[in-house]
């Protein structure tokens, strides 16, 4: 199991902009960081998880319809961190952020599931709370 620190979690006004950070450490089953699918999430309350962005070992990313064109997904494979960046963001955005590794293909609960992915290993998340 690989371990995930959030940061970058705040409070911002509606339209504005947020950058999440995610620092990964360890390696599993074979896969560095730069071999790992990653992804985002968010939760808010009473609502299921659902995923926000992820991106593949080639970078290859893929967003839901309510943050496309909102939010991007990157990565720094030297120093093994992951990015999403928020930008208009909407009250409905408020939610704890998680950030998930080892996405793979296959079956799974879809709250831990995006892009064609689900994910294994997850970090405690940050906060993001939009105001109108």
């Amino acid at each position: 199991q690989v371990q995930l620190v959030e940061s970058g979690g705040g409070s911002v006004q509606a339209g504005g902009s947020l950058r999440l950070s995610c620092k990964i450490a360890g390696s599993t089953d074979g896969l560095t960081y730069s071999t790992m699918r990653m992804g985002w999430f968010r939760q808010a309350p009473g609502k299921e998880r659902e995923g926000v962005a992820r991106i593949d070992e080639i970078g290859a990313t893929a967003f839901p319809d309510s943050v496309k064109g909102r939010f991007t997904i990157s990565r720094d494979n030297a120093k093994n961190t992951l990015y999403l960046q928020m930008n208009s963001l909407k009250p409905e955005d408020t939610a704890m952020y998680y950030c998930a590794a080892i996405g793979v293909t296959g079956n799974s609960d879809p709250k831990y599931c995006t892009g064609g992915y689900c994910f294994r290993d997850w970090g405690q998340g940050t906060q993001v709370t939009v105001s109108s």
